[in-house]
């Protein structure tokens, strides 16, 4: 899973230096178009296809690896690995932070990794990587409801996406009311998509690292430790062996590490500086189909009626959100 400007939050702007999952602005008057850059369609075609991939890459890593104990080791290994950039390129000074920025950027880490990328980790060996990706699909309707809550009020259209994409959440789960994939599975990642959207919506409320990639940093850090954290409460070492991991869940792990957590997460905090939110929004929809699609052909995911007609629900939903956010 998934990492807003100022005044809102998952997936995303001029300052929310974490990753929301999608992060929906309010509604303003007209203002005049920029125009998109290379560097910008180059970023988002990176995370539109890498973080597409990185179901995959966990559905591999978790064949003989532990769920939170790995997931620990990827944001742990990448926060710090981040962190080390950030020092070179900028100096120590750019990894300062006071008691409240640290704070927060802890708390937001936990929600978005914890919470968020981690339980898509573990329901992961319970139910293929599409569906799971179709599921965290959701999450900008969660964000507008969130937004209501608040007092914002984000348009009718927003709404209808918000039922439209729930219609969808219950087309997907009854694989696993039929017992063709395990409920709890799809339970844990809907849970999953509401942890991920508290912290994408309250990222760009609270006192934030000025530097945002040395928030990446910490947010990893803290994440991944309160990851190894439950997985050494769940007695995920226990019985687990490192010479038994597979050489394919290794390679897996290191693409999440350097492609998913460095270089798609890098690239997505780079685009929440730069570009219009409601254009990185989009990568909402466009991961899933990419997840979809190699999950099948990668591991011979089954596409059964009721992924394709309720991720269809889902991603429609998604670009009715997205396409309101962007008549703004």
């Amino acid at each position: 899973m998934t990492r807003p400007v100022r005044a809102s939050s998952p997936a995303a702007a001029p300052v929310p230096p974490v990753p929301p999952v999608t992060g929906l602005e309010p509604l303003v008057p007209a203002a005049p178009r920029r125009r998109i850059s290379g560097a910008v369609w180059g970023a988002l075609a990176i995370v539109y296809v890498v973080w597409g991939s990185t179901y995959l890459g966990i559905a591999v890593t978790v064949e003989t690896m532990p769920p939170f104990l790995s997931a620990g080791a990827r944001f742990v290994v990448a926060g710090l690995l981040l962190a080390a950039i950030v020092a070179w390129r900028g100096g120590t000074a750019a990894l300062k932070v006071d008691r409240a920025q640290l704070g927060s950027a802890a708390l937001i880490g936990l929600l978005l990794l914890l919470g968020g990328n981690s339980l898509v980790v573990l329901a992961e060996t319970a139910i293929p990587s599409g569906l799971a990706a179709l599921l965290v699909a959701i999450v900008p309707a969660w964000v507008v409801v969130l937004r209501r809550g608040f007092g914002e009020r984000p348009g009718g259209r927003a709404y209808a996406g918000v039922v439209i994409g729930l219609s969808g959440l219950a087309v997907l789960t009854l694989p696993g009311l039929s017992g063709d994939v395990r409920l709890w599975g799809v339970l844990v990642v809907i849970a999953a998509t509401l942890s991920w959207s508290v912290g994408s919506f309250f990222s760009s409320r609270l006192p934030m690292p000025g530097n945002p990639f040395a928030a990446s940093a910490y947010e990893m850090v803290a994440g991944g430790i309160g990851c190894a954290l439950v997985g050494f409460g769940r007695g995920e070492h226990i019985g687990f062996s490192v010479a038994e991991v597979s050489t394919r869940s290794w390679v897996a792990l290191g693409y999440l590490i350097v492609f998913g957590s460095l270089v798609a997460f890098t690239a997505y905090a780079w685009l929440l500086h730069t570009a219009p939110l409601s254009l990185v929004a989009t990568y909402a929809y466009v991961n899933p189909v990419v997840a979809v699609l190699l999950g099948a052909v990668v591991l011979s995911e089954p596409v059964t009626w009721p992924i394709l007609l309720g991720g269809g629900i889902v991603v429609a939903a998604v670009c009715l959100i997205v396409s309101t956010e962007r008549r703004g």
